[in-house]
């Protein structure tokens, strides 16, 4: 039975085997260089210290997708918001994997008490945008001529989960670490 889990260490290999083709063939992703899967490893480990990182498994126990939220932006105000990412392999697209993974990331993040969270998309990307607008994000900007790969320049949309209201009377707490 598929499941969804925290990713560990371990998971650096097949998380290795979705992302770099994403990296060495697409404009997807602004890295043009694929991380190493000891890299991947590392970034997990990172990631776990204040965030989430999420992975799917089919009933085989094979990893087939990823979401993981990281900080927004350095400064103490933006403390909570987050970036998200997901990426699921060829072979599981087009079969709820992006929205589970997103719906748990989600929930895990407003449970966490962060407020927004933000989603960058190289454009065009029908795919992705259909993915996080059915979800509930919704457009707020466009970052234009942004990022330089494979020879040309390309845009990034920004899209926007409210992850609960801000009541501007007073002032949130801090959002807690991700604990597993």
């Amino acid at each position: 039975m598929p499941s969804i889990r925290v990713a560990t260490l371990a998971d650096a290999v097949a998380i290795h085997a979705i992302y770099a083709p994403i990296v060495e063939q697409t404009v997807i992703s602004f890295e043009v260089v694929a991380p190493t899967s000891t890299e991947i490893a590392q970034r997990i480990n990172k990631t776990l210290e204040q965030y989430p990182w999420l992975v799917w498994a089919d009933a085989q126990g094979q990893v087939q997708g990823y979401a993981y939220a990281s900080q927004h932006r350095s400064r103490p105000a933006y403390q909570w918001s987050v970036d998200t990412t997901v990426y699921v392999a060829n072979s599981a697209q087009r079969q709820g994997v992006g929205r589970a993974l997103y719906q748990q990331l989600l929930q895990q993040l407003q449970a966490l008490g962060y407020y927004s969270a933000y989603a960058g998309i190289t454009l065009p990307n029908t795919k992705s945008v259909g993915l996080h607008e059915a979800i509930g994000f919704t457009p707020v900007g466009v970052f234009r001529q942004a990022g330089f790969k494979h020879g040309q320049w390309h845009d990034v949309g920004w899209w926007q989960y409210q992850l609960q209201p801000a009541d501007n009377d007073r002032a949130p707490a801090a959002p807690r670490r991700f604990e597993f």
